[in-house]
């Protein structure tokens, strides 16, 4: 079947990297997507498809489908969205043709072989620090649906080994302005606060668990060098591979915000500034026929053992239904430079091999859709991998 996706997506090579160059022209933050989902709905649709922008909650969300009769649902996740000021730094616009072309392939083979079952694209935007899945997620994007797949680009061909759990937090200081060197007396540094609260977090980590990790940055500062700063704002990252020590992270982290209050008489607020992320559960059998897949088009896989430090919203998908989220190369000979959020690597994401790449993802991802949907003892021992990690 592997030769029919290929097929099938290698007709489609033009037009699809059509489709993710006028994305990566366009690049555009969580929320903000309608140029890109726009544009996939444009393609979908001259390829025959009836797509639905504006669902489970999100604007620039889109799904569509391709059922034949009833039996097994497989969906494919597509993402979009671009990072401030970089672009395309994360190469999201490589996950939509990999998504899309998977979805082409994979309704292609069902239709033509008269096979029972569906198979589901869903447009998931503002993965970046936003968390489009989780939004979709509570709105019902995943019901019916049985097991998901995204891949993603990287310097190298990866299983999915997994990634932290991730809640985003800011921590807005109160102070009291006064002239820096008129009368500093009568001020209360909120900026101080904040400067004692990162040294506090970083005395913890030493003590901090393996599976843990804190990090931020101040985004609002104060106003002026002769100004005692009345208000900052600095935002962090809580990150663990085990999710039952987060609720311990955050007591320790909020106890250092109260202990920078009391040492400076600042007030201080602390809360969300966007979705929590989930960790990822990949799922054993998906993840090696994908990499067997892979390796059949001379892509060879590095077998992943340990979850990475990042996260994604593709982590509460995960935890829902069997899925996985592996990574393919987007170049031949990567450099030490080529690393994910980066000018780099946003060039990278630009290239024919990079295109290539992406679309023998969607090939690969086909395949396991394929074998998901016709094959119960494959798509049993999915099930039996995911009740087992739950």
């Amino acid at each position: 079947m592997l030769e029919k996706f290929t097929s099938v997506i290698g007709q489609k090579r033009s037009a699809l990297k059509e489709l993710t160059l006028a994305i990566w022209s366009h690049p555009e933050i969580a929320w903000q997507e309608k140029f890109a989902a726009a544009a996939a709905k444009e393609f979908l649709e001259k390829s025959g498809f009836s797509v639905t922008v504006g669902c489970f909650g999100v604007e620039t969300a889109f799904t569509c489908q391709y059922a034949n009769g009833d039996g097994p649902v497989f969906a494919i996740a597509s993402e979009y969205d671009a990072l401030p000021e970089i672009g395309h730094g994360c190469g999201h616009n490589l996950i939509c043709i990999a998504g899309i072309s998977a979805f082409l392939a994979l309704a292609s083979a069902l239709k033509e072989s008269n096979t029972p079952g569906k198979v589901v694209l869903l447009g998931t935007p503002a993965e970046e620090g936003a968390g489009g899945k989780v939004r979709m997620l509570a709105n019902g994007c995943l019901e019916g649906i049985d097991a998901v797949i995204m891949a993603h680009p990287s310097a190298k061909n990866y299983t999915d080994g997994g990634s932290t759990a991730n809640k985003g937090l800011e921590v807005t200081f109160h102070g009291r302005a006064a002239h820096a060197a008129g009368c500093p007396e009568k001020g209360i540094n909120a900026l101080d606060a904040a400067n004692l609260l990162f040294n506090a977090v970083g005395a913890y980590r030493q003590q901090m668990p393996p599976a843990a990790l804190i990090h931020g940055f101040i985004n609002n500062g104060g106003a002026a060098a002769n100004i005692i700063p009345d208000l900052v704002k600095c935002r962090f990252y809580l990150r663990t591979f085990d999710e039952k020590i987060m609720p311990e992270l955050e007591r320790r982290f909020t106890n250092m915000v109260r202990g920078a209050e009391l040492m400076t008489d600042c007030t201080a607020e602390i809360a969300p500034f966007r979705e929590a992320y989930r960790s990822r559960r990949p799922n054993t059998p998906m993840n090696e026929l994908f990499a067997e897949t892979m390796e059949k088009m001379d892509m060879p896989v590095i077998r992943v053992t340990s979850p990475g430090k990042g996260s994604s919203d593709f982590g509460d998908f995960s935890q829902t239904i069997p899925g996985i989220h592996p990574s393919f190369a987007i170049s031949p000979a990567p450099t030490p430079d080529l690393v994910s959020h980066s000018t780099v690597f946003r060039d990278a994401c630009a290239t024919d091999y990079a295109i290539d790449s992406a679309l023998k993802a969607g090939a690969a991802m086909a395949q396991v859709g394929w074998n998901f949907i016709t094959d119960e003892n494959f798509r049993n021992e999915v099930k039996e991998d995911f009740a087992r990690r739950n």
